[in-house]
């Protein structure tokens, strides 16, 4: 009687150690699935500032050929190097893609950028000389294949980002992330009234 007794005791044991390691596996399984899609989104956010800033790079070198022909259009030079300065005097780490307030404060910095520099380049649309400009037209191909990568890496960014938010939201994940830590992220908004890259043509 004792050794059947015991027997159940062992089985019931081995059960509950059987259900608890299943349940262990299970969560460390979806925590592990949170850590690769919050990976996904911090190496996609790269990616993103790495296209900002070859943009901030061509920025000093379009804005100096210009003045060499429009020397008098100090009021666009001064406003783009502004918005230029704005965006570099911003502090960005990761923590920016679970702050809203901050993750905004950038977006409306880089989409101020974006219209000082499209204005700059729409008022070159003055001067034919820069046509003929073979320096101008390089960089005016490369802020224009610049413009486009952007567009793309904040595309895949936003991708990225929704895979995450979803898996953090749905049963049972909502759970694991509360306990681990894990926070929304932020999207890439469209700016009012500009859902395509600057127009770089001439």
């Amino acid at each position: 009687m004792k050794n059947k007794g015991l027997m159940i005791g062992c089985g019931v044991g081995i059960g509950i150690l059987l259900i608890v390691f299943i349940v262990a596996s299970w969560g460390i399984g979806i925590y592990n699935n949170m850590v690769s899609l919050n990976e996904e989104v911090v190496q996609r956010w790269s990616q993103v500032e790495n296209q900002y800033q070859r943009r901030a790079d061509l920025i000093p070198n379009i804005v100096e050929t210009v003045k060499g022909v429009a020397s008098f259009e100090k009021e666009t030079f001064t406003a783009v190097t502004q918005a230029r300065a704005s965006v570099g005097g911003l502090n960005v780490t990761p923590e920016i893609l679970e702050n809203p307030q901050l993750f905004q404060k950038f977006q409306a910095a880089q989409d101020n950028l974006s219209g000082a520099l499209s204005r700059l380049l729409v008022t070159m649309e003055n001067y034919p000389q820069l046509k003929a400009n073979e320096n101008f037209l390089q960089l005016q191909q490369q802020l224009e294949g610049t413009e486009n990568r952007i567009s793309v890496e904040r595309k895949k960014f936003n991708e990225s980002v929704q895979g995450f938010n979803t898996t953090i939201k749905r049963f049972p994940g909502a759970l694991i992330a509360s306990f681990t830590g894990f926070k929304e992220k932020q999207y890439f908004q469209a700016a009012e009234g500009s859902d395509k890259a600057p127009q770089v043509k001439f």
